[in-house]
């Protein structure tokens, strides 16, 4: 007699189909595309990216940004902490750790090369976001579903993608993020999830109903400190253990590619998981950060573009690594451990003193992590409820709803709950990765158009006219 099917055994197949196959193989077609059209944008101009990110964290060095009646209160570094606040949360610990356990160390190497093509989709897909942005109540406005709209002119397109977006980010990935926390916080100090879960939900809603300007501030002081920290931690266990790096490094690149042992699982498995991991954790293409790069008063949208771009790099090659590198020096990761779990045991292993000091950090490190993740997941939800109906009782509602999702997601097992979220990111992904091949060419266009201020000395300055035929759609910029 066949065993009858569950919701999960359902919600499973279809996730694993989107996710492995159609989604994974859709991105980095993608990305490869755009990194041969904007000819490597993503290396060549790093220079400029790091340039721009000095210059934006400067106050009132740019009093063109700041006073120009067309442009927000919000600048080019708050919006570029508050993107890396959505991607530094748990995929950076617990998706790393999960990737190595289920592909083996060859994992890590595939995590870097979506990072590494995976930048240019970003780079297109956050300087569109800037090209068509709308000024909201106090901040500008924007993202995929706006660029579908007015670059596309499909309202049923963004609509859809609108609704995936806040289905995704601002409930499902929210819960996600406070059920790890509440367990790091239970397995660590045996502190009840049920308290935790309403020290969340107060914290989220008191912050979240103040509007992006605090949500900003917020992400603009915790996410660096709490990434430098982090990074540290991983420097340290490194040079603890330098005689083992190549080691390290062999063991990544014989998984990827199937030279000797592949310990821990097949190439294929290394390739699918570190492609979805890194893909949860930088998300590159899948069209939430262009989010939070529209509100940014910037000069020029490729500014932001760039910026954001590095916004890729910090997450996967510094974060992630760190991550990779602290459970690959331990040499635990093929014990059985899995998730945030591995990661605590490989500092544990580290560390020394049994599992009091890793536990500890971690815990504490899963706290910003995946709180801020939480902030900023609720603002791209709240930006695509205004894009659907603006209307201040909708987000007003939203809000308690999101604060709700949090409490839930911090006392219930959410094995379901991710495969749902794998469908509606999958979906979402594909609906933004066809919209910016639809749209790229405005983003080469600009592209070559802030080439060409450079070139001259200038600072770069974007008019609408510069492409007339989309100049009504572009508001922002007359």
């Amino acid at each position: 007699m066949q065993p009858e099917l569950t919701i999960q055994d359902i919600v499973s197949a279809v996730s694993g189909v989107l996710t492995d196959y159609v989604m994974v193989t859709v991105l980095l077609v993608a990305a490869l595309i755009f990194t041969v059209v904007t000819r490597g944008v993503q290396f060549t101009m790093i220079g400029e990216m790091v340039r721009l990110l000095l210059k934006s964290g400067k106050k009132n060095n740019d009093h063109r940004e700041i006073d120009s009646p067309r442009h927000g209160t919000v600048s080019s570094f708050q919006a570029f902490a508050l993107s890396i606040a959505s991607r530094v949360g748990t995929g950076n610990m617990a998706g790393v750790a999960t990737a190595i356990a289920l592909g083996g160390p060859g994992a890590v190497f595939w995590m870097w090369v979506i990072a590494l093509v995976g930048a240019s989709s970003a780079f297109v897909e956050s300087t569109l976001a800037q090209l068509f942005k709308v000024k909201g109540d106090k901040s500008f406005m924007g993202g995929p579903a706006y660029y579908i709209q007015k670059g596309l002119h499909k309202r049923w397109w963004a609509v859809t993608f609108a609704v995936l977006i806040t289905l995704t980010f601002g409930f499902a990935f929210n819960s996600v993020q406070s059920n790890t926390i509440a367990s790091a916080f239970d397995s660590c100090f045996g502190f009840p999830p049920e308290w935790m879960a309403i020290i969340l939900a107060v914290m989220t809603l008191v912050i979240i109903w103040g509007g992006i300007q605090r949500v900003s501030r917020f992400s603009e002081l915790v996410v660096p400190v709490m990434a430098i920290a982090y990074i540290l931690l991983a420097i340290v266990i490194v040079i603890m253990n330098i005689g083992r790096i190549p080691e390290v490094l062999t063991m990544i690149i014989e998984g990827a590619f199937g030279f000797g042992p592949a310990l821990g699982g097949t190439v294929g498995a290394a390739m699918v998981m570190g492609v979805k991991r890194g893909l949860f954790s930088n998300e590159a293409g899948e069209g939430s950060t262009p989010n939070a790069a529209a509100t940014a008063s910037v000069t020029h949208p490729v500014k932001q573009g760039l910026i954001q771009t590095l916004g890729v790099y910090t997450d996967t090659l510094l974060i992630c690594t760190a991550t990779a590198f602290i459970i690959l020096c331990s040499g635990i990761y093929a014990e059985g451990y899995d998730g945030i779990v591995l990661t605590q045991r490989a500092i544990d292993a580290e560390l020394g003193g049994g599992h009091q000091y890793g536990s500890t950090f971690v815990c504490i490190a899963i706290f910003f992590f995946a709180f801020t993740s939480i902030i900023a997941n609720y603002y791209y939800g709240e930006t695509n409820i205004c894009f659907i109906k603006d209307n201040k009782w909708a987000v007003n509602v939203y809000r308690l709803l999101v604060s709700g999702i949090v409490y839930i997601g911090a006392v219930v097992p959410l094995d379901l709950v991710w495969g749902f979220a794998d469908i509606t990111m999958a979906l979402m992904t594909l609906c933004n990765l066809a919209a910016i091949l639809a749209l790229g060419r405005y983003a080469l266009i600009l592209l070559a158009d802030y080439k060409r201020q450079r070139r001259m000395g200038l600072d770069p300055v974007y008019e609408s006219s510069t492409i007339p035929e989309i100049e009504d759609e572009t508001e922002c910029w007359r």
